[in-house]
């Protein structure tokens, strides 16, 4: 099961985030365990270095990407995606890349911590919560 993973998630599971860790780690441990095949928009890769580096230091925005990198498989936003992306005409642009890379891939879905900000036709956008629920029914 291929599932694209938000910036945001990404974000609560490195720092610790409550009231969302729980969740968010939830569905990070199923791409580690390789259970789902997780992506990740390579500009989620920027985005978590500077954030991490400004709120803690380079050492361990280092540390994040690395660990991105041997969990998730990142989707590059070629230039048919960034076209998608501005054509969508969403509020934030980065949330537009993040949809167009899920359907690049296609993505059983699209896990996020703000589902509402998406479009609500062409893929399904859940939060972690809704995910897991989706993920534990599939099992039974």
């Amino acid at each position: 099961m291929k599932v694209l993973i938000d910036t945001n998630v990404l974000l609560d599971v490195l720092g610790k985030r409550e009231p969302f860790y729980a969740a968010a780690a939830e569905v990070w441990s199923l791409a580690e365990r390789r259970e789902i095949r997780g992506f990740i928009s390579s500009v989620s890769f920027n985005n978590i270095y500077y954030i991490v580096r400004k709120a803690e230091n380079r050492a361990r925005a280092d540390k994040a990407i690395r660990i991105l990198r041997d969990i998730f498989e990142p989707v590059a936003p070629d230039g048919q995606i960034i076209n998608q992306a501005i054509d969508m005409g969403l509020d934030d642009f980065e949330d537009a890349i993040q949809f167009c890379s899920a359907i690049r891939v296609k993505a059983l879905c699209l896990v996020t911590r703000d589902p509402d900000d998406f479009p609500k036709a062409g893929l399904s956008v859940l939060s972690p919560e809704e995910f897991l629920v989706l993920w534990r029914n599939r099992k039974s």
